[in-house]
């Protein structure tokens, strides 16, 4: 396939400004003068404490001061923020609670529960569809399963099958039922006297042709085939009845949906996957319609996919813009990967009650509250730690017997322990000490022995955190040369406090701050300051960070755009950055995807990385520009871009340059180096001349663009996202 000489000519020219991979990694210092001005200080700011200025965002600042600007961010309750809840409104799973998340998106334990008769189906009609769809999947899979079976066991012979297993032998019994093999005339007849008949009748040659006869009766479809046969026919009705429902109004479609048959939901359901059909067919629901549809397919997804864009629109939209880089932070810091289990569920309260309260906070209180959280505990799999010594791996009962004690049985025999250390270490390497914080296998040990009985009430239900004392290791604990005396569960609280009020712990969380906030490999002086406020004001966050934004280090001409944007802050920044209007976040959080960061997609427990060289490679910067190209194209489906406004509404439309000049102001503040500038300049004189530019054409003198001929203002605000300056921070 051609491409076209100016989309071949804007493919060379993405290339070049994205592939400047050496570029991105060594910053070279600034050659600006000490001291930055107003402006600067602005716009370094922004790009730091938020995931990136938006039109008019700088002037605003200045207007207001800076270092006031600062402060009000740091106290984000000052901040109205009310605008922001527009956009969350259709998201109605941020306010429910993770036991309403499990009622009304069940996962598979809950549907097998369902299924294996241990709990009823729901009598909210919206919630039945949902379970009855996901039980006619169970049994379609189940059913898909005996099948192979039979299969397998026809397909062995009559030797191999005569030694299958009792249950093989059970599921082949079952594929050839007894009216699929009996006589024509349905009379009692036991298989040996048939296969008697059967002889006689070939033995007697005037008989033969009625023992034929009798040995092969009319075709007769067996159970399964009969069920497949209404299947289908049910599935080409609903077909019929589906292609009418989007005349109807969106509770009518509703409605009818919810009066279908289990078979003709599981239809409807395998019909909405996705495209054009799906968005027609949701058109005017209200939230939690939508969400019932659509959770017919992927209840989980349902509740994952609403986190997701909330945490972008959030980005996007909230004017509490520290708030959100504080709580992206901390979360990816206590990182819970989304696809570990019922997680999916519990990801929502996770950074809704336990991280963004305390994003700006007492750092022990954060650190009490993860430990606590039923997203944490399920996480690295503390909820099923068992002290070896414990009454639960001793089997003693709950409620033993007054004479238990004093007559135990003798034959009582010591059980498994089931300690997981996952917690512990996790705790020590990354949450406080750090993996060169001083201490040894035998503390993790200890640590994990102490969370013992931290577990979670029945946690595909939405239960919460529950001190079991039956799990808990008993007697005294040795952790960091100290002696934790037996107390249940606040030997754990003992634990958690001396870790949060470490020196290891402060110099720690100092350099992670540092390393997100100034650069990839901060000042030691300034990580030795942030530490001192760290102890001195007992962990408070906002203390510690007040010390780092009022240093000199923070402001110095080497950290200004010292640091690469990881996607998240890339994308964020670039849809903030156009004015863009973002109706479906969705396809927003997909870009990510392919940007090798998908929202609460981390799976090791360390996250994801802030540092430069995680995230620059040419491949990764190719798609980048793709994605910026596509933004300012108006090609991401659910975001709208206005390049032209971008650019200044009042400016000729005939007029290339100006037009470059006012979107390098406004996109990047002027901070275009004269590489970048030249290379899109060549772009325009070489689209202009409907030519693509040639080796040495980025180098080559500027040559006016044709008057006559409009600038294509998507491609020269795509290719200044996409450029160096704008990958960093």
């Amino acid at each position: 396939m051609r491409l076209g000489r100016t989309k071949f000519a804007v493919f060379l020219l993405a290339c070049s400004l994205a592939c400047t991979v050496p570029q991105l990694l060594a910053k070279k210092k600034d050659k600006a003068a000490p001291g930055p001005d107003e402006q600067r200080r602005a716009l370094h700011a922004l790009n730091r404490l938020t995931f990136g200025p938006r039109p008019g965002d700088v002037q605003q600042v200045m207007a207001m001061g800076v270092d006031q600007w600062i402060d009000l961010q740091l106290h984000p309750q000052k901040i109205d923020d009310s605008a922001l809840d527009v956009h969350l409104e259709p998201l109605r799973t941020l306010h429910m609670s993770t036991k309403e998340l499990a009622e009304d998106f069940p996962d598979g334990q809950e549907i097998n529960q369902v299924l294996n008769g241990k709990r009823s189906m729901p009598s909210d009609p919206a919630r039945r569809a949902v379970f009855q769809v996901q039980l006619a999947r169970q049994r379609e899979k189940k059913d898909r399963k005996e099948e192979a079976a039979r299969n397998a066991v026809a397909a062995a012979g009559p030797e191999k099958a005569g030694n299958a297993s009792s249950e093989t032998s059970k599921i082949a019994a079952n594929a050839v039922p007894a009216d699929a093999i009996a006589p024509a005339d349905n009379s009692a007849m036991s298989g040996a006297s048939a296969a008697n008949t059967m002889s006689d009748a070939v033995d007697s040659g005037a008989a033969n042709d009625a023992a034929m006869s009798a040995a092969a009766p009319p075709a007769k479809l067996t159970h399964e085939e009969e069920e497949q046969a209404r299947q289908r026919e049910e599935k080409l009705y609903t077909d019929l009845e589906v292609q009418k429902l989007p005349s109807l109004p969106p509770d009518e479609r509703f409605k009818k949906v919810l009066s279908m048959s289990p078979a003709g939901q599981l239809a409807f359901a395998d019909a909405l996957r996705g495209g054009k059909a799906q968005d027609e067919f949701l058109d005017g629901m209200n939230p939690r319609q939508k969400e019932t549809l659509l959770a017919m397919n992927n209840p989980g997804g349902v509740v994952t996919g609403e986190l997701a864009q909330a945490k972008l629109l959030r980005a996007i939209y909230s004017q509490r813009q520290f708030e959100e880089v504080m709580t992206d932070f901390w979360f990816n810091h206590f990182n819970v990967f989304v696809d570990k289990g019922v997680d999916r569920l519990l990801l929502t309260s996770y950074e809704r009650d336990v991280i963004r309260p305390h994003a700006l906070g007492k750092f022990e209180d954060l650190l009490v509250a993860t430990a606590k959280s039923p997203a944490m505990l399920y996480y690295l799999d503390n909820w099923l730690s068992v002290g070896p010594d414990s009454a639960k791996a001793l089997g003693l009962p709950a409620h033993p017997g007054p004479y238990w004690n004093r007559y135990p049985p003798r034959n009582f025999a010591k059980r498994t322990s089931g300690l997981n250390e996952n917690y512990g270490r996790e705790l020590l390497e990354l949450h406080t000490l750090s993996v060169n914080g001083g201490y040894s296998q035998r503390d993790v040990t200890e640590v994990a022995r102490v969370f013992t009985g931290w577990t979670i009430e029945k946690p595909a239900e939405g239960g919460g955190f529950n001190f079991d004392l039956r799990m808990h290791e008993p007697g005294p604990k040795f952790v960091l040369g100290h002696r934790i005396k037996d107390k249940g569960e606040g030997e754990g609280l003992e634990v958690l406090h001396r870790l949060a009020t470490s020196p290891q712990t402060a110099y720690f969380i100092s350099l992670k701050l540092a390393e997100r906030f100034v650069s990839d490999d901060p000042p030691p002086d300034l990580v030795d300051r942030m530490a001192k406020t760290f102890l001195k004001k007992k962990g408070d966050i906002r203390e510690v960070l007040e010390t780092l934004f009022h240093s000199p280090e923070f402001w110095d001409d080497a950290t200004y755009r010292a640091k690469v944007k990881t996607p998240l802050e890339f994308v964020a920044s670039a849809v903030r950055a156009t004015g863009a209007e973002v109706d479906d976040a969705l396809p927003l959080t997909r870009q990510l995807n392919n940007m090798g960061m998908p929202l609460y997609g981390a799976q090791p427990p360390t996250g994801y990385s802030m540092k430069a060289e995680t995230w620059v490679s040419s491949s990764a910067l190719l798609n980048r520009m793709n994605f910026a190209l596509a933004l300012t194209g108006s090609k991401i489906k659910g975001v709208k871009v206005d390049a032209a406004q971008v650019a200044g509404s009042s400016l000729p439309s005939s007029d290339a340059t100006l037009t470059l000049s006012a979107l390098e102001v406004n996109l990047l503040v002027g901070g275009v180096s004269k590489q970048t500038h030249d290379s899109i300049v060549a772009q325009i004189d070489a689209t202009s001349r409907n030519d693509a530019p040639q080796k040495d054409s980025i180098a080559a003198p500027h040559k006016s663009a044709d008057p006559a001929r409009p600038p294509d203002v998507s491609t020269m605000a795509g290719l200044l996202l996409g450029s160096p300056e704008f990958q960093r921070r």
